[in-house]
């Protein structure tokens, strides 16, 4: 399932130098909003009656540009920096000092063309970005480079470059306003793994509501089956997955469960969950909440297991950089003696959309301990093949930082037989990531997306964020 994306906001910058003809930044500004306009993003620029050509060349340019931007700051998502020629590397870095943005930069340099390099057509932009990178960096300011050093505007290259800053801005803009986490339940027991610093988090601007499961089966039991919203959620429930074989008991408290959740998430004006998901739930209430989670992930609120918050965060991030639905799973098995693929599985609460197809069961783990009526709720089937990216955050509490790994690999058909929701994942140098998460202290949860966002998500987090990255390639 691909969700559509609100297209980003760019402040664009047009550098010029009074040494070089001014056509070219005239030129080079058309060409970038036009791109900018075709591709579905809005600009915000200075206009040809406010600069010469709305560039930006003087202090009284960068001035204005600055001014421009401050005044659009609600707007903006980033920033696009194009050189059609050398540009002034000062003005550049007035301007968005003097903003005040705190948002991601891109560094665009036109390329010369052979055959036009006379005092009339010559750029000199592979020069210029050097020198403007140079200023930045003084000025303390973070930016993002292309792919190429220069690169036409209207080429197939730029255009990626241009969607992979989209997902860059959406990940840092994401983080970076006010994200809600809510923790349902205490962590569980046997799983220290997932323990992680709310401070830490609080430090990021990542705020953690928490509540006592006992509060969320109070206000369950207070629900009657003929309550509206209760009837509402039964009905979601039966249209989201077959639900074939499962007691309409199990049903119907699924349904309040569901509704209680719902209610607290928007009450707190919560971004994600993470849940308390065995075994009080099946022992005092007898169901698996991970149908109910499945839905939450597929809407992009995503909802993590067995209350690991920072396996949330990866999701979250995650599904800042596509757009699409998320999910968490454990790097679970090996898969014969292939040193590249292993085997991801969950219980599981997987958004539907991963699946060939899925059907709700009961969770034969907790099921063969509890009792298989005390177990109904799990989302079951084998992933579809695609492309995948994975990526796992953790809190450093010794450090007070946040280390993370990411990359991408793909999910793969396979031939095994397995209950719950399960895949095989082919990773390039798989042995190598294994050591970096083991050696590392990684958790055994990672969060997964069908789609390729590494690239963006490594700059994001290293770049923006200041966050320990590592990319593995």
């Amino acid at each position: 399932m691909e969700m559509t994306m609100k297209k980003s906001t760019y402040g664009v910058l047009v550098a010029n130098r009074g040494f070089f003809p001014d056509a070219l930044a005239k030129d080079g500004r058309e060409s970038l909003l036009a791109l900018l306009r075709t591709s579905g993003y809005e600009a915000v620029a200075l206009s040809p009656e406010q600069t010469k050509y709305g560039s930006v060349e003087t202090l009284a340019d960068a001035l204005k540009c600055a001014a421009l931007f401050a005044e659009k700051a609600g707007e903006i998502d980033g920033i696009i920096v194009t050189l059609p020629n050398f540009g002034d590397e000062k003005g550049v870095a007035e301007s968005i000092k003097r903003s005040g943005l705190k948002v991601p930069v891109l560094i665009h340099a036109e390329p010369d063309t052979m055959g036009l390099m006379t005092s009339a057509r010559r750029r000199d932009s592979f020069c210029g970005k050097i020198s403007v990178c140079n200023n930045l960096n003084q000025a303390g300011i973070p930016y993002t480079l292309t792919k190429s050093h220069t690169v036409g505007v209207n080429s197939a290259e730029f255009a990626k470059d241009l969607a992979e800053f989209a997902a860059v801005c959406s990940v840092v803009k994401g983080l970076r306003r006010n994200v809600r986490f809510g923790a349902v339940g205490a962590r569980t027991g046997a799983f220290n793994t997932v323990r992680f610093s709310e401070k830490i988090l609080e430090a990021s601007g990542i705020a953690v509501e928490t509540v006592d499961l006992s509060e969320i089966l109070g206000k369950v039991a207070q629900l009657s089956g003929d309550d509206v919203a209760v009837k509402e959620k039964l009905d979601s429930l039966k249209s989201y997955v077959a639900v074939g074989g499962v007691p309409n008991e199990s049903l119907l408290k699924m349904a309040k469960f569901g509704v209680v959740i719902d209610r607290w998430t928007k009450d707190l004006r919560l971004d994600g969950t993470a849940i308390q998901c065995w075994t009080s739930l099946q022992e005092f209430f007898g169901i698996m909440p991970c149908t109910l989670m499945s839905m939450m992930s597929e809407s992009l609120m995503p909802s993590a297991c067995e209350v690991d918050v920072m396996g949330l965060l990866s999701m979250y991030i995650l599904q800042l950089a596509s757009g699409n639905p998320s999910a968490i799973l454990d790097w679970n098995n090996n898969y014969g003696d292939d040193p590249n693929k292993c085997v991801v599985f969950h219980c599981s609460n997987l958004p539907k959309s991963y699946f060939e197809t899925s059907k709700m069961d009961f969770n034969e783990i907790i099921g063969s301990i509890m009792g298989q009526a005390t177990s109904y709720g799990t989302v079951v089937g084998k992933i579809k093949a695609g492309p995948a990216t994975y990526c796992r955050a953790a809190t450093q509490d010794t450090s007070g930082g946040i280390d993370v790994y990411v990359g991408e690999g793909k999910f793969v058909d396979c031939d095994i037989d397995s209950f719950g929701g399960y895949g095989v994942m082919e990773i390039p140098k798989m042995q190598a990531l294994m050591r970096h998460i083991c050696l590392r202290g990684f958790e055994h949860h990672v969060a997964v997306n069908l789609s390729q966002k590494a690239a963006a998500i490594n700059e994001a987090l290293s770049n923006y964020m200041g966050w320990n990255v590592y990319l593995h390639a």
